[in-house]
């Protein structure tokens, strides 16, 4: 098929080169010259592993192109996918201004019956405002469909997400719409969800506010552990081996992050009221994970007693490992926290130095790598659980650090073996 997608950041590009990899002809547009211009390149904005390599070899074959025209993209496409950014406001609201927009240039380029599906994560009953917008800006007598086909890419994994999904969500009007999308998801052989729009829209900040409620709530059991001297570990285990749980998002830390679940949770709390229903179990999983950073610092406090001066090493400086997103990353927090209190912090992660540097600035010393982190720290801090930092050299580590003090706010190392090499050792929720 002859495929659009407007919006080139990390949902259109990842989509559209997932489809262009599918065998269909692929035009990713966006306002955005300099990106457009980069791409054309080669240059990647974003990080994720496999993302590059799909890129090039699409463009090679020629079935993968980029576009600063809405227009161009329009008028070449059958299928058109709005994957604008919805960012919050202070209210919590998603912010809908570049789908309106979009709805509106589209409207004015139809130029023929177009597909037009939404891909960015909207509050339910977006899709009848885009219909309505196009309808009302539209300036030729054409008939068009409008469609909701949510995302569900992990950062890190985006690409394996998209090619081996574990189910495709479509909520379509028409039985036109509906064969379309079938068609066009049929290579994959995945389990198809066919609804209507608003269902679908709802499917997507349902999945991702279960998902942070679900975080929370181990993380809440966490301090449970802490408190009567269990391990939150070894009760994850034994309530991830329930078919009806599972293990999944059962690992107590510092809590979420990133751009997708504190701005669907909030989007999706807001949504309710507006409804008329006060979602309080969202709002206490809010709470909580907001506490689990805090409660992370006190930990420090205690280890430490005196922050100012102290060199505090940070591993992680990214939301979740294999992504270069800080956008709501507990180490910025966590880090600008320590500032305050005058301590003095030395950091690595393996891909958004570059971007924490933007945020954070020349008060931070940004280190080569972890074990340039430990020397003459007070103490190390594991923030995101990067492959390469379960794989160090602890042995090395305890003798450049000023003394063996490691907190670990993703429990991803065994604290009896770090208590054998003789390390202090802090975990979230473990026994002692």
């Amino acid at each position: 098929m002859n495929i659009s997608i407007i919006g080139s950041g990390y949902v259109g590009l990842v989509t559209g080169s997932c489809f262009a990899e599918l065998g269909n002809r692929v035009i990713c547009a966006d306002n955005d010259s300099k990106k457009i211009e980069g791409l054309k390149k080669g240059i990647i904005p974003i990080y994720e592993p496999g993302l590059k390599e799909l890129v090039m070899s699409n463009m090679k074959k020629k079935r993968l192109r980029f576009s600063s025209s809405v227009k161009e993209a329009v008028l070449e496409s059958e299928v058109i996918f709005i994957a604008v950014g919805t960012p919050s406001l202070e209210n919590g609201e998603a912010d809908l201004t570049y789908i309106e927009n979009v709805a509106r240039n589209i409207a004015q380029n139809l130029n023929g019956y177009r597909l037009i599906v939404e891909k960015s994560t909207v509050p339910v009953e977006t899709g009848k405002w885009v219909k309505q917008t196009i309808a009302t800006y539209i300036k030729r007598k054409v008939k068009f469909d409008i469609a909701s086909n949510p995302e569900f890419l992990r950062e890190g994994q985006a690409i394996s997400d998209f090619m081996h999904p574990d189910r495709i969500v479509i909520g379509v009007e028409s039985k036109a719409a509906r064969d379309i999308l079938v068609n066009l998801y049929s290579p994959l052989k995945a389990p198809l969800v066919i609804t209507d729009i608003k269902s679908a829209e709802l499917i997507k900040h349902a999945s991702n506010s279960f998902l942070a409620t679900k975080i929370s709530f181990i993380n809440a059991i966490s301090r449970i552990c802490e408190k009567v001297g269990a391990d939150v570990v070894e009760v994850a285990v034994g309530l991830g081996l329930d078919k009806r749980i599972g293990p999944s998002f059962l690992n107590a830390g510092l809590g979420y992050g990133g751009s997708c679940f504190p701005k669907d949770l909030d989007a999706f709390v807001t949504i309710s009221e507006k409804l008329g229903y006060d979602f309080g179990l969202l709002k206490a999983a809010r709470q909580i994970n907001q506490e689990q950073k805090a409660f992370f610092l006190s930990k420090i406090r205690d280890a430490l007693w005196i922050l100012k001066d102290k060199n505090v090493g940070v591993l992680g400086l990214s939301f979740k490992p294999n992504t270069d997103d800080i956008r709501n990353a507990p180490a910025i927090e966590i880090i600008q926290a320590l500032q305050i209190e005058g301590a003095k912090i030395k950091a690595y992660d393996p891909s958004s130095m570059d971007k924490a540097k933007a945020v954070l600035g020349k008060k931070v010393k940004f280190c080569k790598d972890a074990y340039e982190v430990c020397r003459d720290s007070d103490c190390l801090l594991l923030v995101t659980e990067w492959d390469e930092f379960k794989e160090l050299d602890f042995l090395r580590v305890k003798k450049l650090l000023k003394r063996p003090l490691v907190i670990d706010g993703r429990n991803i190392y065994d604290h009896k073996r770090m208590e054998k090499l003789g390390f202090s050792y802090v975990g979230i929720g473990r026994r002692r």
